[in-house]
């Protein structure tokens, strides 16, 4: 494998000029998978996967993350690298919009804003599934127009503002409050193993599934762990870590986990049962200067449509008081 540093955008542009390195690199993209899980998706020979996916390892788009036993075997989980989203995007711009304003964020509440401010027939939002302070990242790359997050500063209390300020330093940012949500823990319908805290996670047993150490809720997990005077090593599969809030239900769903941490609406959505555990504070962020940008002023006024504030309220756990409040930094 050459060096990272001796990599050129060409080496990488190249890689995806197959079809097939093409489609693994989107579905890795959209969250870590295993060879396996890749080849049953795009129903061909393992073999042949793990030759793609060693060319996308070599030209630094993907990453190998972790590896687990399973059955006797070991399975290699891999995930998309931020050159990824550069060299996907520059190539082949998701829907086919060459002029696609580019969001980073995985949240229902957002799927819902920008299905308002669509206009018919237009694919002018092209999203990338991404945690928060990875969303942020890709903000100050100039990968993407606008990114979502709720990061809690422990040192201040404060929501997402602190992050902006140390990321963009000197950089005029806007953030715009989307919502208010509700995260907790999610467990199987009927909570049948009667869990109620962060403490219930170091019971003997519980597997818990977790999100990435970027998201959000990891950052808000370990702050309470710390607090409570619980190690990592005392959660059983604390390493067990997955994506977006849907892949933490969609484990517990299929009997692989038996709790993890998202929103009220994730829960409800996959017939889960939920037990609230805190409200957060989640914004939009984009560079001032692109204030008058059409793209971002048609997502600002779908705020204000009654429209998509009934319907993200009607997901449940989402608090809408707030919606629109501006906050300047930078």
């Amino acid at each position: 494998m050459p060096a990272l540093n001796n990599i050129t955008r060409r080496d990488q542009i190249a890689a995806i000029a197959d079809d097939s390195r093409l489609l693994i690199l989107r579905l890795l993209m959209k969250k870590p998978q295993t060879l396996t899980h890749l080849a049953n998706t795009l129903e061909t020979y393992p073999a042949k996967i793990r030759y793609h996916v060693k060319k996308l390892e070599d030209v630094g788009l993907i990453q190998l993350i972790r590896t687990e036993k399973t059955l006797g075997y070991v399975e290699k989980y891999y995930k998309a690298t931020a050159s990824a989203y550069a060299v996907h995007f520059m190539v082949v711009p998701e829907h086919g919009a060459t002029d696609a304003a580019v969001i980073a964020y995985g949240d229902a509440a957002l799927d819902s804003l920008t299905s308002s401010a669509q206009h018919s027939g237009e694919n002018v939002y092209s999203p990338i599934y991404l945690n928060s302070l990875d969303g942020l990242v890709a903000l100050k790359q100039n990968l993407a127009d606008v990114a979502a997050c709720h990061l809690l500063d422990k040192s201040t209390g404060e929501y997402n503002a602190p992050f902006v300020e140390r990321l963009f330093p000197g950089r005029p940012m806007i953030l715009v409050t989307l919502a208010h949500r509700e995260q907790g823990l999610v467990v199987a319908e009927g909570n049948p193993l009667s869990l109620r805290s962060i403490e219930d996670l170091a019971r003997p047993g519980i597997r818990f599934v977790n999100r990435e150490p970027d998201s959000g809720t990891r950052i808000w997990l370990d702050s309470q762990l710390t607090a409570a005077n619980i190690t990592q090593e005392q959660v059983d599969t604390y390493s067990d870590v997955v994506p977006t809030h849907a892949a933490v239900a969609e484990k517990i769903a299929a009997g692989e986990a038996d709790v993890g941490i998202a929103t009220l609406a994730t829960a409800r959505e996959a017939g889960l049962g939920f037990i609230p555990l805190f409200h957060e504070q989640y914004d939009l962020v984009f560079d001032a200067e692109k204030g008058n940008d059409p793209h971002i002023v048609r997502l600002l006024e779908a705020l204000t449509t009654r429209s998509f504030r009934q319907r993200t309220g009607e997901m449940g756990g989402y608090d809408m008081t707030h919606v629109g409040r501006i906050t300047r930094v930078g």
